[in-house]
């Protein structure tokens, strides 16, 4: 499914804990129930409460929703050259001339000329069917202007998962015991040269956060930073997650203001390298989540290997909570 999708109410729905929009749609466009009364039974709920959670979440009842489903899969499928009499028995009309009917009503032709019409058809709600057997939610219900619709920004996605992320690492290690934390369960592991050797937890989630603040060191012109705040040996998981608080803030704070100033295409020349350097600021991003990316689940096997359980680090199921 596409993601935010346009109405708040199905994107809270969506995304939350539990996926109830996701179990109410499986009720709904399930062929082997045959009515309401079946689809309420199949997610056990009443028929009355069923009914009026799809018609809240949707926009829709649960029978003229799945009627535009059920008509859209099988215009598709009549599409693709299948049988009418199959695909009218598959998608659970009582016979091939009262299927033949509904898709004449609906898409003004026969299915006979399926190929000359779009399977998906106008929805309150932006859901459809979506090939082979998924649905799909667009991001606006209303698609005819779509450069007028506020497109999701992934990078901020990013940022603000991996910020988010990385303090749950930081989190989780405070379960260790201070050897543990400088344990060198992986020698000579680097990740980056100029970084040196990161063969213990603290040295990976120490790397991840000083990596952040050397370039913001390079953004704002400032000296080049010590790394006594992130090294392991001179701050334990606590200390650290509390120093990242503070970088976190001040990251998300800088590429926030440079996106909305419409110049993450400027370009900073790194006197902290030797030779200088030059470096767009969308690469500088790109970069830090990146290895960011890599060093937190470097992080997460080390730490599964010190008997310390994380989530998974997928932002999909971050969306999703707990």
């Amino acid at each position: 499914m596409t993601d935010p999708p346009g109405d708040p109410l199905l994107a809270q729905a969506l995304v939350g804990r539990r996926d109830r929009l996701r179990e109410l749609l499986d009720a709904v466009t399930d062929a082997s129930n045959s009515d309401v009364g079946d689809m309420a039974r199949s997610s056990y709920a009443s028929e009355f409460h069923f009914s009026r959670e799809v018609r809240r979440l949707t926009g829709e009842s649960p029978a003229a929703l799945r009627r535009r489903v059920m008509l859209e899969r099988a215009a598709w499928r009549l599409q693709r050259g299948e049988a009418v009499s199959a695909v009218a028995a598959d998608e659970g009309w009582s016979s091939a001339e009262v299927f033949s009917r509904a898709f004449r009503r609906t898409y003004g032709v026969p299915p006979s000329q399926a190929a000359d019409v779009h399977f998906r058809l106008s929805a309150p709600n932006g859901l459809h069917f979506h090939p082979p057997q998924s649905l799909w939610l667009d991001s606006s219900p209303t698609v005819a202007h779509p450069a007028d619709a506020d497109a999701p920004d992934v990078t901020q996605l990013m940022v603000v998962h991996d910020v988010d992320d990385t303090a749950h690492l930081l989190d989780r290690a405070a379960q260790l015991t201070p050897q543990q934390w400088v344990a060198e369960v992986a020698p000579g592991q680097t990740v980056l040269e100029w970084d040196g050797p990161e063969p213990s937890v603290g040295a990976v989630l120490g790397a991840l956060v000083w990596n952040k603040e050397v370039w913001l060191a390079t953004i704002a012109a400032e000296d080049f930073p010590p790394r006594s705040s992130t090294q392991p040996q001179f701050v334990d998981a606590r200390g650290l997650a509390a120093h990242h608080d503070d970088i976190a803030k001040r990251w998300r704070a800088m590429i926030s203001e440079y996106t909305v100033a419409g110049r993450l295409g400027d370009t900073v020349i790194d006197a902290l390298c030797d030779p200088p350097e030059s470096f767009q600021l969308y690469g500088i991003v790109a970069h830090v989540l990146t290895y960011s990316a890599h060093r937190r689940e470097l992080a997460r096997g080390m730490l599964a290997g010190h008997g310390v359980d994380t989530r998974l680090g997928d932002p999909l199921a971050w969306m999703r909570g707990p």
